[in-house]
């Protein structure tokens, strides 16, 4: 089938670094969404275990960055699924959906990606490359060169049409558009949200891999924000404004490389920040609200000095193998078997498969799982 390249925007070779930045013009919303993340960072250090509070919202990142590239999965499923298969994913090809897969496998991603960044790994091509392969590792990516650079140029178009809307930089030219991207991110002399915003721009406009770009730019704006410091923990996501402003982040991405307007789309950017800092520090209030309630109630429920260990268990895994939670809450297991008669009889746990012969029982805490679904 012949590509109707005609009206395509092609990549802006010669102009990444942008020379002349209009830093009068990009400040105000520059600072706005500085103040407006500062704010969402004192909310996370106030917080004595931010990874329990919000890691349901690394689950609503990887659904709407999926679905933002047509791949659509629930909270529900992505939790059943790493309750039912945890790191040992590829067996879940033949039980979930293949959006589901796919969406697991980006929440993955980004959790191995934030340990090996916390273990002293460089933010480098080579980390790129190694998100790249996990998110691709089975199902549907598999065939999709995981880990690997684009060999053959490639293009972006509606899906089903032959008609391109942009042509990404060429194979043989990547190797120099990388070096350049990585200088910029290294760049300490730039404030950081200015340097998410250009390395985010780019690497869309790159398109390095073969497939799975944009997901894999989406992550590097978290850990990019993390790791420069403008935030204490990798719990910043913003791919909820993207969609929902869908039209108007694809035109400012196209807009660089038509009419060089970096200023457009930094300010775009900044807005996109400034707005889901915003609605994450009201949903992240929601859940530790959440949290301080049920902390009474299970005490009040379970009469148990474990009652707080059942608690952050549910937290951080809100859908859960009865015998797992059993084995691993650290809470001697009849007392976790008590734990969940009681929190199911109370309402508090629903079930979402009885058990089975030597399949277990799978629960889900309703209560959280009420605030965080997208």
């Amino acid at each position: 089938m012949k590509l109707d390249i005609s009206n395509a925007i092609h990549y802006h070779t010669g102009q990444f670094p942008p020379a002349n930045l209009d830093y009068g013009q990009l400040l105000p919303a520059l600072l706005e969404a500085t103040d407006a993340l500062a704010r969402y960072d004192q909310m996370l250090q106030s917080m004595h275990n931010s990874e329990i509070f919000l890691a349901p919202l690394r689950g609503q990142e990887a659904v709407v960055s999926s679905r933002m590239e047509g791949t659509i999965s629930t909270m529900d499923e992505i939790f059943q699924l790493e309750a039912e298969y945890g790191d040992d994913g590829e067996d879940a090809v033949w039980e979930f959906r293949s959006d589901v897969i796919e969406t697991a496998l980006y929440r993955r991603a980004l959790n191995t990606a934030q340990r090996q960044l916390e273990e002293g790994r460089p933010f480098s091509e080579s980390l790129v490359k190694s998100i790249h392969q996990q998110l691709l590792s089975f199902g549907r990516g598999a065939g999709k060169s995981p880990g690997a650079y684009k060999g053959e140029q490639n293009y972006i178009g509606e899906r089903g049409s032959r008609e391109i809307s942009f042509v990404p930089i060429a194979p043989e030219q990547l190797a120099i558009g990388m070096e350049a991207l990585f200088n910029l991110i290294g760049d300490d002399s730039m404030p950081i949200l200015l340097r998410t915003a250009l390395a985010h721009a780019e690497f869309e406009a790159l398109h390095p891999f073969k497939d799975g770009n944009g997901r894999v730019g989406r992550m590097l704006i978290t850990l990019m924000l993390w790791r420069g410091g403008a935030i204490s923990a990798p719990h910043f996501y913003v791919s909820r404004y993207f969609e929902d402003y869908k039209d108007e982040y694809i035109r400012g991405l196209r807009e660089v490389s038509a009419h060089g307007d970096w200023v457009g789309w930094c300010d775009f950017f900044f807005t996109a920040v400034a707005k889901q800092a915003i609605e994450n520090l009201r949903v992240a209030q929601e859940i530790r609200d959440c949290y301080e309630e049920m902390k009474l109630r299970f005490a009040e429920l379970l009469a148990s000095k474990y009652s707080v260990a059942a608690l952050d268990y549910m937290f951080s895994s809100p859908v859960f193998l009865n015998s797992r939670f059993t084995r691993s809450a650290g809470i001697p297991s009849k007392t976790a078997a008590r734990f969940s008669r009681v929190l199911l009889q109370d309402g508090l746990l629903e079930t979402v498969r009885e058990p089975s012969g030597r399949r277990s029982a799978i629960y889900r805490f309703e209560p959280l799982m009420e605030k965080v679904r997208v």
